[in-house]
């Protein structure tokens, strides 16, 4: 079905790998219309609770296809650049949590694609870098969910100098989650999309929109936001369930309900 990645379900898991390793999983322009087109078509698959993007072969991604950039007009560039936004944004809108198992180097781009995930498990020995300023071409996109994981100073350091940064300081910087020791990668994917899917995929989805509409709004725009959210959690039949089970002292069952229908 796709060229250039491949997708695997293992339960409520599953796993989008980049699958170009001679490219170092390079996101060439149909690259990123797979990796959009797959996030798309899993976010309405019920049975997937979390989607985690990994990478074949050495390297995590080392960022946009070079060699396709070179010599193009600026209507591919404009092309490009918004098929790489609508990747990123994609992430966020999909209603799973989007879990980035970086195993090695994730450079421009596919930093950026690390920062837009909204949970990172890291490799000790991954590395993170924005080099575009070295060959004359800012990471001015990859800079957008950078600067809002790692901060202005940060963010700056890493642009403007274009040095890589190793996965403990990703992690100290806010860019990752957890760091795992190579061979426990991927157990430690694992423990973390084991404890997302014991929740309801009905809250958990609610949960994930909320987060990112209010995380720009001022405080009061976000409690307004959040306030009118959270009545409609309240009101649906995960939620009655949840809350009838904590004072009961039982597990509660979830309907896994694709809608946002009331409880009776």
């Amino acid at each position: 079905m796709y060229q250039h990645i491949v997708v695997e379900r293992s339960g409520a898991v599953a796993t989008l790998l980049l699958n170009r390793p001679e490219r170092r999983n390079a996101l060439s322009l149909d690259h990123m219309t797979e990796v959009t087109a797959a996030l798309t078509d899993l976010g309405t698959d019920p049975e997937v609770q979390t989607i985690v993007i990994a990478g074949a072969g050495p390297a995590f991604s080392a960022g946009h296809d070079i060699g396709e950039m070179v010599d193009r007009d600026q209507s591919f560039y404009d092309k490009l650049f918004d098929a790489c936004t609508v990747m990123m944004l994609t992430i966020h809108r999909v209603p799973q949590p989007v879990i980035a198992k970086v195993h090695g180097i994730a450079t421009a781009a596919g930093c950026q694609l690390v920062a837009s995930c909204d949970l990172v498990v890291a490799a000790s020995t991954a590395t993170f870098a924005t080099p575009g300023v070295k060959i004359g071409l800012f990471c001015s996109t990859p800079m957008v969910p950078i600067s809002r994981a790692v901060g202005r100073k940060r963010a700056m350091q890493m642009l403007l100098t274009g040095e890589p940064i190793d996965a403990e300081t990703a992690r100290a910087w806010g860019l990752v989650n957890i760091v795992a020791e190579p061979d426990d990668l991927d157990a430690a994917v694992e423990r973390l999309s084991a404890r997302i899917t014991r929740f309801s995929p009905v809250t958990v989805g609610i949960g994930k929109e909320a987060f990112y509409r209010q995380v720009e709004l001022s405080e009061p725009d976000a409690y307004a936001l959040m306030s009118d959210v959270m009545a409609r959690n309240a009101a649906t039949r995960d939620a009655q369930e949840g809350m009838g089970a904590f004072l009961d002292k039982r597990e509660p069952v979830w309907s896994n309900a694709a809608d946002d229908s009331r409880a009776e």
